[in-house]
């Protein structure tokens, strides 16, 4: 039986761990060709053959601040596999020297403003023309929760750089919606991910502190983020544009949580 996105081809940043590695398997599962962008180059390519091949995966490695790079990743798709009909712009970091405004220096928000938006710009940007071309595609830019309310944690940056990309998203989900392309952004709450485990191992009374706020009473899964991927990019979601796409165990919903 064919999958839901069978015999499309999807670009996917931060593919080697996470909520990206989650999106890249299941992607696979789903009848996908997909090209992953990360710069984890010995995972990245054990992952091409533990999901069978050149046939079905591509790795690149990407630095995803690089327009000459980006460019790279969204051309090879087209050049291997004929086409781009999904983009997951997915990469991000949330370092721990991006904290409270007071804190946080210039270097630290930068950085973060590189790796969190400038990205998703350059991705956006590389991969418009060839949907365009085409008269369709879906992207799916990774926002946050943060995105839509404070957080409980400060992080001054990395909140500002996912606000970014949800208006980003929003505007470009608007511009290119007569032509076939639709943009939505995917708005996570806390997932059990290496960057949050990596959070719990530096600072677990700062991390424990997210878990507190979601009414569900636990972190999101990989897994769970992936399904939502994948309705984004297929066609169960076809009237859905410029969509602020919130996954997040009831957080933007609750007022208090209860205990």
């Amino acid at each position: 039986m064919a999958g839901r996105i069978q015999d499309r081809v999807a670009v996917i940043t931060g593919g080697c761990s996470g909520i990206g590695l989650a999106t890249v398997q299941r992607f696979v599962q789903e009848g996908a060709r997909v090209v992953i962008g990360d710069i984890d180059d010995d995972r990245g390519h054990q992952l091409v053959e533990q999901l069978g091949g050149a046939g079905v995966a591509t790795y690149v490695h990407v630095d995803v601040t690089s327009k000459d790079e980006v460019d790279a990743l969204f051309r090879t798709a087209k050049d291997v596999y004929g086409s781009v009909d999904i983009a997951f712009n997915n990469a991000g970091i949330s370092p721990p020297e991006d904290d409270s405004i007071l804190d946080t220096d210039l270097d630290a928000w930068r950085k973060v403003q590189e790796v969190n938006l400038t990205s998703v710009y350059l991705c956006c940007k590389a991969a418009l023309p060839h949907m365009l071309e085409q008269g369709r595609g879906s992207i799916i830019n990774t926002a946050s929760f943060v995105a839509v309310m404070g957080a409980a944690t400060s992080q001054i940056s990395y909140s500002a750089s996912k606000g970014g990309v949800l208006s980003m998203t929003r505007e470009l989900g608007v511009q290119f919606a007569r032509q076939g392309v639709r943009v939505n952004a995917l708005c996570p709450g806390p997932v059990n991910t290496p960057l949050l485990q990596e959070l719990f191992a530096k600072d677990a009374e700062r991390a424990a502190r997210r878990l507190v706020h979601v009414p569900m009473g636990r972190f999101g899964e990989p897994e769970e983020m992936a399904s939502a991927v994948l309705f984004l990019a297929s066609d169960d979601s076809s009237f859905m544009t410029a969509s602020t796409f919130l996954v997040d165990g009831g957080i933007s919903g609750a007022y208090v949580t209860p205990l």
